[in-house]
């Protein structure tokens, strides 16, 4: 069997991915199994609407960049594309006042976990002395809860990896956790963020868990399948492991699953892309 490499760069895609299912985790990340098959029906509307989020995640990076919002408008050229930046437009306040703060779009942070590596690629991070904001934009087309959202890995990771690994931020200070605030604020949904706040018993908990995890995968001999067969239907892999032919409906998930990797798109013909 093929084992994990090392040092192996460990995300929220694929810590995520070992929770719902260990034996995934293994052909997407240590097999590198390629399987043609697509995540959640229909595939039209799935490759569409995850391609477009990777557009607007573009025009949002490109607009606190300091490009002109009315040039930005004329490059949403599909009907949620100019849905979404019209509800980013006229609900930036919605974002709080981010007067005063360094504004870092688009940002990588990593840190050495044992022998491994924790890697998060943020949206936006805004540092000012006595906050440090996580803004992540989300494309879906169902509010999830909460609660879901909060226990989410990327909601794990993304916190602690800041305090971790942040302190360069604030020119060598160590960010703590009570500044840190993650914002997922929904395009669709403008008006209706999740924001969850920080503290370090929090973060304690969360890295805690991630070097359990890590341990865990580094010495697994054994991938097994999850027990829960539901996730199977968003899974590229369902027919590889014989848990069905048939992909899951894209309105059934509680939020559709983001690619780690996602599609290839050139960027400097936003506006020539026709769906």
């Amino acid at each position: 069997m093929t084992k994990l490499p090392v040092p192996f760069s460990f995300s929220q895609s694929s810590l995520q991915d070992y929770a719902d299912c260990p034996r995934r985790f293994q052909l997407r990340y240590i097999e590198r199994l390629e399987w043609p098959a697509v995540d959640s029906e229909p595939i039209a509307e799935n490759e569409r609407r995850q391609i477009e989020g990777q557009i607007f995640h573009r025009l949002v990076q490109q607009y606190f960049l300091g490009i002109p919002s009315d040039i930005l408008t004329r490059t949403a050229g599909t009907t949620n594309l100019e849905r979404w930046w019209a509800n980013f437009s006229s609900n930036l306040s919605g974002l709080g006042d981010l007067q005063g703060f360094d504004i870092y779009p688009e940002l990588t942070l990593s840190a050495p976990i044992g022998n491994h590596r924790l890697t998060a690629k943020y949206d936006l991070v805004a540092v000012r002395g006595d906050k440090a904001l996580i803004y992540d934009w989300k494309t879906y087309a169902k509010r999830p809860r909460d609660e879901w959202m909060s226990a989410r890995w990327q909601t794990r990771v993304y916190r602690s990896l800041l305090v971790q690994a942040g302190s360069h931020l604030q020119a060598g200070k160590s960010i703590e956790p009570a500044q840190v605030e993650m914002i997922y604020w929904y395009a669709d949904f403008p008006s209706e963020s999740t924001r969850l706040k920080y503290d370090a018993d929090q973060y304690q908990r969360d890295w805690s868990a991630v070097e359990k995890v890590v341990v865990e995968v580094a010495d697994a001999a054994d991938f097994p399948l999850t027990e829960d067969e539901k996730l199977c239907r968003f899974c590229v892999y369902r027919s590889y492991c014989n848990r069905g032919m048939q992909a899951g409906q894209l309105g059934e998930v509680e939020a559709e699953a983001e690619s780690e990797t996602g599609f290839d798109v050139n960027f400097e013909q936003i506006s020539e892309i026709e769906f």
